[in-house]
């Protein structure tokens, strides 16, 4: 038996996974259980089992689910910089409207949240979030893409024709 290419199937769970969790608002599908995490690993499962004629097992679908976990993290990171950039001058009015609105802040508070939304933080801070940000993802992508990659191939395993052997050795009893 051939062994199976896990890269296409990957690179596209883990693009399923990566775009439906940067965009603004419909990443708010990662809530319900990590929802677009687990349809990469889903996803992958499918495209790796419709590139081949026979069954996929359980540990391809979970390492093809891993891999799209990764990828997908990777992506989201992406993504997310450019996002980020543009969403940053509507964050900074809504922290004027917050800090207008609020009459009994303390001071240091209203000072801290307006040299944030001044721009003020310094690039380590932004640069050591990124990557923090990024570690998680793909934690969080390695487990929940790992699980839907599993689920995947317990859905889209295609059954051994009629007619056909399963010439599986059995493990000798012992």
């Amino acid at each position: 038996m051939d062994r199976p290419s896990y890269g296409q199937p990957a690179l596209i769970g883990g693009l399923v996974m990566g775009v439906l969790s940067a965009l603004p608002i419909v990443n708010l599908g990662n809530c319900a259980c990590c929802m677009w995490v687990v349809l990469g690993g889903v996803v992958a499962a499918y495209v790796l089992q419709q590139n081949q004629s026979a069954p996929i097992t359980a540990g391809d679908g979970a390492l093809v689910g891993l891999l799209a976990g990764l990828i997908g993290a990777v992506v989201d990171s992406i993504i997310n910089i450019p996002i980020a950039y543009f969403a940053a001058p509507f964050q900074r009015q809504i922290l004027e409207r917050i800090i207008d609105m609020s009459g009994n802040m303390p001071p240091e508070f209203r000072d801290a949240l307006s040299r944030y939304g001044s721009g003020g933080a310094p690039m380590a801070l932004v640069v050591a979030t990124k990557i923090f940000g990024l570690m998680f993802l793909m934690s969080i992508g390695a487990i929940f893409s790992t699980i839907g990659g599993l689920l995947g191939t317990a859905i889209f395993k295609k059954q051994t024709p009629p007619g056909t052997i399963d010439i599986t050795p059995v493990p000798p009893v012992s």
